[in-house]
């Protein structure tokens, strides 16, 4: 039952003629605010107004207007962010926000943001990029049954963003789940920012493109508020499939000169407009007041939004043999099924390649934590941030090439400050006979540019298997990256390992270099090393295992040590990753970085042919090294 159902006077609620009245206050409150803000979208919160005021004051969706985190209500998702004020109207007259608050809309000062923002904590992830709503509620819809909770997701879309295909990835997904606890409400408004949709309002096509993806498709009139709820009430009561709501609106609904009108996409009404079109819905317009609802004096305190679990598992990790040859993509497999156990909340995400980064070890172990979101990238990284807005820990994997498609669902996690975890696999020139298509050459770079980001780079299975658990441990948007090759072991179990750290792995006292490396150019680096002391040089060799954060004082130190003289070498494109990285903390220090990395376009070939023509091999560091010292 929904607070509003609770209430003394529980069957008006259901009133059609009340509820439209609900729906013409909130668009009073749209204009007023962006009329105030001078910008915003006023009639795309016109159009879904009516679906709105029987959502939230119709008795349908179970919601507590003052604890909006209860993880046992329903959850609501704006995907057309845009439609911002709409939601802020609701919530002010649900009681959350006050009245006079709405028109702080778009300051610096205000948490009503021009898309929406988890400044807000009825907000569970930020919007605004279209397409990316329906894959966050499959992750809080999958979230919910999980745990066993009879919770519904309402996720309201555009029928401009649905052309995006996150869209239809998420929702094949969710048909194929059957997440009957997943409702879709599409505001078929017809008009996009530029010109009408692809569509219009040719609902029947609408509907046919749902029901192919095996979705129970209802087309209404958006703006009849007994067809709004008969549709509501047949969502709620679908069984084994999840339901779209398809509703045949207008854009600025409610007012003559806006309605349907090209040419006011993103537009705020000036004053002597808005004060016509309020004019015009005031006759029809009412408060949700009259429900016994308490407002508050203003927005809470969004520090007062409960936080995501940080896990202290205690497990012993595998102990490996040191010396013997294992790929770190495997021990991170053997990580996440040994963490399984102790960290109730891991969900584990694949994109079809659960054989190669061993995911699949999770998955025999813990099948109902596991979530195939087949070969569709941009579905799985928001399905991952859907999950951790129902406090689970989501570790979604795939090759890292495969995760450069998904950059924009990654880009909005962390705007939504999500507790994701990401792993690439098969990395770099090194997985050899695959060829440049499978080569994740930019994935340092991409997640070293996400805000507030963990970017994570082991080189042998110890350091997979500590770097695995840090990652988990730690709340927050994560990156590690798995190599193909196996490389030996040459950590002890007990090595420790630590966010921001690096490792000093071959010293001495006549190092007249330091070369950084991470991954398998760890490896060569140390074959460098051996090679040029039968010359009679000798290098220092660091292990930058945390790309971000990096470790500054003990490269610099390294880099004292040694004259200087510093290279680093990855394998990874030359912008963006390991030597940018440490280039920029150390050039501020006078330190010049030598990076070597990798150019040119990649061929199909065996690993080592392919390390050497790009530039990365033993014996290219070995050459840096004796050119640099002249």
């Amino acid at each position: 039952m929904s607070t509003l159902e609770a209430t003394p006077n529980a069957l008006q609620h259901r009133d059609p003629r009340r509820l439209k009245a609900i729906g013409n206050m909130l668009r009073i409150h749209s204009i007023r605010s962006t009329t105030a803000a001078g910008s915003g979208h006023p009639t795309s919160s016109m159009s879904a107004a009516d679906l709105m005021a029987a959502l939230f004051f119709g008795g349908i969706m179970n919601y507590d207007p003052h604890n909006p985190q209860d993880p046992r209500l329903d959850r609501f998702i704006l995907s057309k962010g845009h439609a911002a004020p709409v939601l802020y109207a609701a919530w002010a007259e649900a009681g959350y926000i006050s009245l006079d608050h709405l028109t702080t809309l778009r300051q610096l000062d205000s948490n009503l943001e021009g898309h929406p923002t988890r400044h807000l904590p009825f907000v569970d992830v930020a919007t605004g990029s279209l397409g990316q709503g329906l894959s966050a509620g499959v992750g809080q819809a999958i979230a919910a049954r999980i745990d066993g909770l009879d919770a519904r997701t309402y996720v309201l879309m555009g029928d401009g963003e649905i052309m995006e295909g996150s869209v239809w990835e998420a929702a094949a997904l969710a048909a194929i789940e059957k997440l009957d606890h997943l409702i879709g409400i599409v505001d078929v408004n017809a008009l996009g920012q530029s010109a009408p949709t692809a569509y219009e309002h040719q609902m029947d096509i609408y509907r046919r493109k749902w029901e192919a993806f095996g979705w129970n498709a209802l087309v209404f009139d958006g703006h009849n508020m007994e067809e709004v709820l008969q549709a509501y009430d047949t969502a709620l009561n679908t069984k084994e499939k999840p339901t779209v709501l398809l509703a045949r609106t207008e854009k600025g609904a409610g007012v003559s000169f806006l309605s349907g009108m090209e040419g006011w996409h993103g537009k705020a009404l000036p004053a002597e407009d808005a004060e016509k079109a309020i004019a015009e819905l005031e006759p029809n317009a009412q408060h949700a007041l009259d429900t016994d609802l308490q407002r508050k004096e203003s927005l809470h305190d969004p520090d007062t939004m409960p936080a995501n679990p940080r896990p202290q598992p205690d497990t012993k990790p595998v102990r490996y043999e040191k010396g013997k040859e294992v790929a770190t993509r495997e021990a991170f497999g053997v990580a996440l099924q040994r963490l399984g156990g102790k960290i109730p909340d891991l969900v584990v995400l694949d994109g079809d390649t659960q054989n190669s980064t061993y995911t699949d070890k999770f998955h025999k172990s813990y099948p109902d934590r596991f979530v195939q979101c087949y070969i569709a990238e941009q579905n799985m990284v928001g399905v991952a941030a859907g999950l951790s807005t129902r406090g689970k820990i989501p570790m979604a994997s795939t090759f890292a090439c495969f995760l450069t498609r998904a950059f924009d669902q990654i880009r909005m996690a962390g705007l939504s400050e999500a507790n994701l975890k990401l792993c690439g696999s098969h990395a770099g020139v090194s997985i050899g006979e695959d060829g440049a298509s499978q080569m994740g050459l930019e994935d340092l770079s991409m997640m070293r540019s996400v805000l507030d980001s963990v970017v994570l780079y082991p080189s042998d299975a110890v350091s997979a298997e500590k770097l695995t658990e840090l990652l988990l441990c730690h709340c927050g948007i994560g990156y590690i990256r798995t190599s193909r090759p196996k490389t030996p072991v040459i950590y002890d179990a007990d090595e420790e390992f630590q966010l921001g750290g690096s490792k000093v792995v071959r010293r001495s006292d006549d190092d007249v270099a330091t070369v950084v490396g991470a991954g398998v150019t760890l490896f060569e680096a140390l074959k460098a090393a051996e090679a040029l002391e039968k010359n009679g040089v000798k290098i220092q060799v660091i292990d930058a295992y945390s790309i971000k954060p990096i470790d500054r004082e003990g490269l610099l130190a390294a880099a004292r040590r040694t004259g200087d003289t510093l290279i680093t070498v990855e394998d990874h494109w030359m912008e963006g990753g390991l030597g940018d990285a440490v280039a920029g903390e150390l050039s501020r220090e006078g330190v010049k970085v030598h990076k070597l990395a990798v150019t040119g376009l990649p061929h199909s070939g065996q690993p080592e042919e392919l390390l050497e023509r790009h530039g990365i091999s033993s014996e290219c560091i070995a050459k840096k090294v004796e050119e640099l010292l002249g």
